[in-house]
């Protein structure tokens, strides 16, 4: 009884395998180009919460994917809508665009490189209320 149970279940596992279709395998490999490609951008290093100790203000990057879109959310302390989040390599460095869209931040933009030796996101914070830019940089929170 138990060997019969144990052909049937070889059986069914072949037949698994012999029919996965074409479509099925894409998907994997898509799915597996598309985490090769992250991995290799070095973008991922970005990932995590950062602090702007000036004010307490946090940024954090939850994904990138292999375009460097990023899904970015900001408080202060509460949220503050971020209409775009983009991470790009330029010149061998990581370049980090984040727009935010609220109230009180109308079109207010964050242009930050990311300084690996010191692992901190510094660059220009433009308040567009104000119309002003000031010069802010972020520390990884741990």
């Amino acid at each position: 009884m138990r060997r019969m149970l144990f052909i049937t279940i070889m059986i069914m596992l072949v037949a698994v395998f012999i029919l996965q279709t074409p479509t099925d395998c894409a998907a994997q490999s898509k799915k597996q180009t598309a985490t090769e490609t992250k991995a290799k951008s070095g973008l991922e290093v970005l990932e995590g919460r950062w602090l702007r100790p000036d004010g307490g203000y946090i940024m954090q990057i939850r994904a990138i994917d292999g375009s460097g879109k990023m899904d970015a959310g900001y408080f202060n302390p509460r949220p503050i809508n971020v209409s775009k989040a983009q991470a790009t390599k330029e010149s061998g460095k990581i370049k980090v665009f984040v727009e935010l869209t609220d109230v009180g931040y109308p079109g207010s933009t964050y242009t930050l490189t990311y300084d690996p030796k010191e692992d901190v996101l510094r660059g220009i914070y433009y308040q567009a209320a104000m119309k002003q830019s000031f010069d802010v940089y972020f520390t990884r929170m741990k």
